[in-house]
């Protein structure tokens, strides 16, 4: 159970991390407005998208939100992570660009497998199959 708390904490550290990282980069750094606009997408998003991250990022590191809160912090990051590996595969962009969400979203993975272990049989609402 230790390995696992520790497990948790430090791949959900690294995305609260990485998050916060992004949030301000989003919102402070003229090459991400740059970045944006090659990927085709408008700038209102770019601040957009870094409220919602702010707000998962709140979600998944502050200890006692409730599960389903969590879950959709999940959810979230996990469209984020695919559509950012979409948009930069179909702007051409390189390797490194498309891969790097990926990677991401496998630490998310880990993350989230540990939060479900973690927290088995104390979401209501949920079968005891997916709580076991």
């Amino acid at each position: 159970m230790k390995t696992l708390k520790i497990t948790y904490w430090v791949s959900t550290g690294i995305i609260v991390l990485m998050m916060l990282f992004s949030v301000y980069n989003y919102l402070s750094a003229p090459a991400m407005k740059q970045g944006f606009e090659h990927l085709g997408f408008p700038d209102w998003f770019r601040v957009e998208l870094a409220i919602a991250k702010l707000l998962g990022l709140l979600a998944l590191g502050i200890p006692g939100v409730p599960a389903r809160v969590k879950e959709w912090a999940y959810a979230g990051f996990s469209i984020n992570f695919i559509s950012a590996f979409l948009a930069h595969n179909q702007a051409g962009d390189p390797a490194q660009h498309q891969v790097t969400p990926l990677v991401i979203l496998l630490i998310l993975v880990v993350s989230y497998v540990c939060h479900v272990k973690l927290t088995a049989g104390r979401l209501p609402g949920r079968p005891a199959a997916l709580s076991s």
